[in-house]
């Protein structure tokens, strides 16, 4: 295998700052979906297997319900310190990761072809090992900006503009003044742990593949995707409850009971949204279907009121 050519970092970065703006009002949307923010009663619809069921919007009537009522410019809430927060992080992830040295680790311009056995596994081991490290590292140092997009994008529910800017360090202080220092880190854990177990089942598959399954070098990416893929959808739950964590009880509206409750930790968060089913809202974002307590009316799936839709207009 050659080893791959070292890309110039702020190309990099430029490249995905445009890909995150072109791709923020499906995101934004997605938040407020993961934060459990229905605006659009679901309608009564049946599934491929002819089973009644409640439909909810896709992601794309969820952007356009957003630009109704925000307007285009509204559509891209909390852009800017997301923006931040990936900039940050991709720093933080190369300077780390270029710094971390293995005294044993087989040189980087070897081929693995020309490797042994027993080296190519300490490669892998040390690699995983640095990526881990860089990743927690990124993911620390840029979870302050993290959470304040994420508070700008679920100010959307209640129509609060508390956090507004990030220039002059209002939204900073706003974090400060509802939850103290552990503000900033408010959801940090469960992001910590969904992205560690990414990485391992990434790692190790890989690993796996590379040394018993695929032996052509074409096709490794594409497994590789594919295991990637797979691993993102398993560890989801730990976004969702991420996200819930770092709006909960920060004095919006989208953070407080009716809307959501109001969690003694990260586990209570994940307890109740296992309990009501909820862990995996947001991922899927063209079908999308209510999965609530209902009861049947008239041969119709009716959601029980307790989970109140806000009955706004959509048109």
């Amino acid at each position: 295998m050659i080893p791959p050519k070292d890309e110039p970092l702020w190309s990099d970065i430029a490249l995905r700052m445009l890909m995150n703006t072109v791709s923020h009002p499906i995101e934004y949307a997605k938040v407020l979906i993961q934060i459990g923010y229905e605006p659009i009663p679901p309608r009564p619809t049946t599934t491929l297997f002819g089973q009644p069921a409640l439909a909810l919007p896709n992601v794309f009537q969820y952007v356009r319900y957003i630009k109704n009522v925000d307007g285009f410019t509204g559509c891209y809430r909390g852009l800017i310190p997301k923006l931040c927060a990936y900039t940050m992080s991709a720093v933080a992830f190369e300077k780390t990761s270029k710094s971390i040295k293995f005294k044993d680790e087989p040189s980087k311009e070897i081929y693995d072809c020309d490797l042994e056995e027993s080296q190519k596994h300490k490669k892998y081991i040390y690699e995983f090992i640095r990526d881990l490290i860089s990743r927690m590292i990124g993911i620390i140092v840029s979870h302050p900006l993290d959470v304040i997009a994420l508070r700008m994008m679920a100010q959307f529910v209640g129509g609060e503009t508390k956090y507004k800017y990030i220039i002059n360090l209002i939204s900073f202080v706003e974090v400060y003044k509802e939850n103290g220092i552990m503000g900033y880190y408010a959801g940090l854990l469960p992001r910590l742990i969904g992205n560690a177990a990414v990485l391992m089942l990434v790692s190790s598959s890989t690993y796996a593949i590379d040394k018993y399954i695929i032996s052509d070098r074409e096709l490794k990416p594409y497994a590789v995707s594919t295991i990637r893929f797979i691993a993102t959808t398993i560890t989801y739950p730990f976004l969702v409850v991420s996200h819930c964590m770092a709006i909960n009880n920060c004095g919006l509206i989208a953070g407080l009971p009716p809307q959501m409750p109001i969690y003694n930790s990260w586990l209570d968060c994940w307890s109740h949204l296992s309990a009501t089913n909820q862990l995996k809202r947001g991922n899927s974002l063209l079908w999308r279907y209510y999965t609530g307590p209902q009861v049947i009316i008239n041969g119709k799936p009716i959601p029980i009121n307790k989970y109140n839709f806000h009955l706004q207009s959509t048109t």
